[in-house]
Order: C-alpha cells, then structure tokens, then sequence
C-alpha cells in the first residue's frame, strides 16, 4: 500500500531526500533568487541605515573621517553594490604559503598520502579458553591458507578466515601436554606442534592426519618453532636449537648451541641464510646458515647481549633482509633494532612495558607490538621514526600472541584474558596505477615511403 502524502516517511529515506536536494542546487525562493547566498544582515542594513546615509550626507565631512568610513567598510565587507544574489560565488582560492618560497623541483614532488585511518578497536572477538598464559610459548599462527590455528591448553583449534569455520585437529594426551608451540609449514597445509614432552608433531591439515614424530631433539618441553622450507627448526627448554630435515628419517641435521636457558624465539629471515634465536638468558644470536656444522655444533655469527630480560619477540623486516627487530620482556621493554650483517645496533626505543611480539607491515613501514602491564596494548610504530601512530586497547591481560593473515591486512592478537582479537590495523596495500601506454608512432597507420 502506498504511503499518503502526509504519512511520515523512516528516517533513512528522508535522509537521502534532504541529501538529494542539497546536491540539485535548486534552493530558490519566490524574491529571493538564491537564500544560501544572501547575507541578510547586509541587506537589512543598505535597506534601512545605508539608505539613510544616502539620503542624508553631512555637509561637511573632513578628510580623515572619509578615510575612516572607508576603512570600515573594507572591515566589514561593506563595499558591494548587489543586495540580491542569483547565484553562489566560487570560493576564492587561497595560496597559504606564497609559491616564491619554493622551487620548481618541490612543485614537481608526488602529493603527500592522505593519512590511513586505524581502526582503534577489535573487529572480531572470539573466546579462547585455557590458552596458557605463558610468556615462553607460542601458541598462535596463522597460515598461508588462510587458516589459523591456536593451541588451548592440550588442543590444537584451525579457524578457518575465509568462511569463519572452526574445527579441531588433534587433542594431545594429559601425560604429553599441554601444546607448547604451533607452527604452520609454508605450504599453508603442514604444521608442526610442539610438546610440554619434548616431542614435536608434524601433521597434515588437510587430510587431518598425524604424519610422523621427532623424537630425541630435546630433554624438555619445546617452546619455539621456525619453518625454513623442509627444515623445521626447534628451539627447547634446554636451550638447545635443532634443525631438523622432516624429509629424512634421521631428521636432526643441525645443533645450534649458545643459549644458556630457554629458547622462546625463533625466526629465520625472508632469504633462509639467516637465523634469529632469543632466549630467556636475556641473548639474541645470529646463526648463518653457511656455518652450519652436522659434526660439531655451529658457532654463531653474532651474540648480542644488549637485552635486560628474556628476548621473545623477533621479527625480519620485509623491506630490507639484514634488519632485524627484537624486544625484551618485563626487566627490559625496549624494541631493538639490528643489521644482522655487522651487529650494530641501530636504535633502541623503551616502550614502557613488556614486549610479547613483533610484526612488520608487508604493504608500509610500520611496526606492531603487543604488551603487557600496564595497558596490554598493541601499539604501531612508524619507522624509522618510531613515532607512535596508534595504541589499540581491548585486551584486560598481556597479549601474548600475534599473528598476520597471507594477505598481511588483519592481525590476530591472543592474550591471557582468554580471548582472540582481529585487527584491520594495517590496512589494504595500495593498487598500484597501471603506467600510460607509450604515444604510439605518428601516422604509423601509414605506408611509409622508402
């Protein structure tokens, strides 16, 4: 049934009806040709003081009171003649900083990026009961599939992202757990799952299938892992960094000693010739593939001893390969930042708070890091300034855990208050322009005359 005339309409469309008349540009009256356009305290005033005037000069007006009267009527934009205006005037456009103060190079630079809005709260929330809140672990990854996988307590959860599905992987016996460390192959379908029992699993996703064992690696529960291709490498209690070949049967191929307690991160860099290590000794090492012994335990490339507390969080830069990020915990709260190549240390920012993890943008050069007390925020950086960009609060405990989608746009984040938290904190890259197609030839359609 058809709405009467003077049936009040739902607010949406009458939204969208003051919009559309706003837009068509007809506001017009039956005398006054164009109301948005009148200043009506000026009319009234020419109407009624300004005839006035007019019509009764002083006789005798000096010199200076002219100047005067002309002054303020330049103030007060006194000086038109139209009462009536038809029509709207363009806004006069304003240079704010005269064109001599620059050159013709800097009028030529790409115009400055509008400014990305960051989301300042979670997009998702989704409970995690009996996540271990465990400084040492690492129980978040998330896959090249798109799929995101969680340890609680003895039980291995994939989150599907495409279509939000839920399933469980494999449930791990009370003697052997609880999960200390997941980690997903590269090929987004293989993951390893570190044990409180010193053993590791590797299983298929997919098929939903246990694949093997490793065995013998270390004496204690396996906190860390890192994929580098078929090379798994473990990082345990011990202190001891394996790296093990899942391909061969006899899969430990490497020993990387130098911690001296427990190894609670691991990550290679983009290149695979590179590995970072941080422990609860309070040590970064670097390890250089090229040096890997299978008969003697591999000497580092660098041992860096600047960290105050247990260095968990690493993270490569996808920008440049021998940048290294590390942060420490409670005792230390600095982001540090590393050329892998030579060692040095290239800056050093105290955050104010325990650092948990890292992540590098893939599509900007920016940084996120997740906390602990007071706040238990994740905050991004801008590098190389390291000015802080934005703090994202939500969490009421430390976040422990962070992992980025394939697509590098969302971040998860778990923490100990039992809960997982997306984050639209880095945004969609930028398409980038196709580039013009070359001015073809002149006349090319032409038959040329030789």
């Amino acid at each position: 049934m058809d709405a009467g005339p003077n049936k009040v309409q739902s607010r949406s469309p009458l939204q969208e009806r003051v919009r559309q008349r706003k837009c068509s540009g007809e506001n017009l009256d039956r005398f006054i040709p164009n109301r948005s356009a009148m200043d009506f305290d000026y009319a009234h005033y020419m109407l009624t003081e300004g005839k006035k005037g007019k019509e009764n000069p002083v006789a005798a007006c000096s010199p200076s009171r002219e100047a005067y009267q002309k002054k303020l009527a330049e103030a007060f934009n006194m000086n038109r003649t139209r009462i009536l205006a038809f029509k709207n005037k363009p806004p006069t456009l304003i240079d704010p900083i005269p064109k001599e103060f620059f050159s013709s190079s800097v009028h030529q630079s790409k115009p400055a990026k509008p400014r990305r809005h960051i989301p300042q709260s979670s997009e998702r929330t989704l409970d995690a009961p009996e996540l271990v809140d465990d400084f040492y672990l690492n129980l978040l990854d998330w896959g090249n599939s798109n799929v995101l996988a969680i340890a609680l307590s003895n039980t291995v959860y994939l989150w599907d992202a495409s279509n939000g599905s839920t399933s469980e992987l494999v449930t791990i016996d009370d003697e052997d757990g609880p999960v200390t460390s997941v980690s997903w192959a590269p090929d987004g379908r293989h993951m390893a799952i570190g044990l409180n029992n010193s053993h590791v699993q590797i299983w298929d996703s997919t098929a939903n299938q246990q694949l093997r064992t490793l065995r013998g690696c270390h004496r204690s529960r396996v906190d860390s892992l890192a994929w580098n291709n078929h090379i798994l490498t473990t990082g345990g209690m011990d202190g001891k960094i394996i790296n093990n070949d899942v391909r061969v049967r006899e899969h430990i191929v490497e020993t990387y000693r130098g911690h001296q307690q427990e190894v609670c991160g691991l990550k290679w860099s983009a290149s695979g010739q590179q590995l970072a290590s941080g422990g609860n000794d309070n040590l970064l090492f670097i390890w250089d593939r090229s040096m890997a012994s299978s008969n003697s335990p591999t000497q580092w490339l660098h041992r860096l001893e600047d960290h105050t507390a247990a260095v968990k969080a690493l993270a490569w830069c996808p920008f440049q390969g021998n940048l290294l990020a590390s942060g420490g915990g409670g005792g230390d709260q600095c982001i540090k930042f590393w050329n892998t190549h030579t060692g040095a240390c290239l800056n050093s920012v105290n955050t104010g708070s325990q650092v948990c993890s890292l992540l590098w943008s893939k599509h900007e050069r920016e940084l996120l890091s997740s906390h602990g007390f007071t706040q238990n925020q994740l905050t991004l950086w801008k590098y190389p300034s390291m000015v802080k960009m934005a703090e994202l609060t939500g969490h009421t405990s430390r976040v422990l855990f962070m992992a980025q989608s394939p697509d590098g746009n969302t971040v998860a984040s778990a923490a100990g208050d039992e809960t997982l938290r997306f984050w639209n904190v880095f945004g969609s890259p930028e398409v980038a322009k196709p580039a013009p197609k070359a001015n073809p030839e002149p006349f090319a359609h032409l038959s040329r005359i030789r």
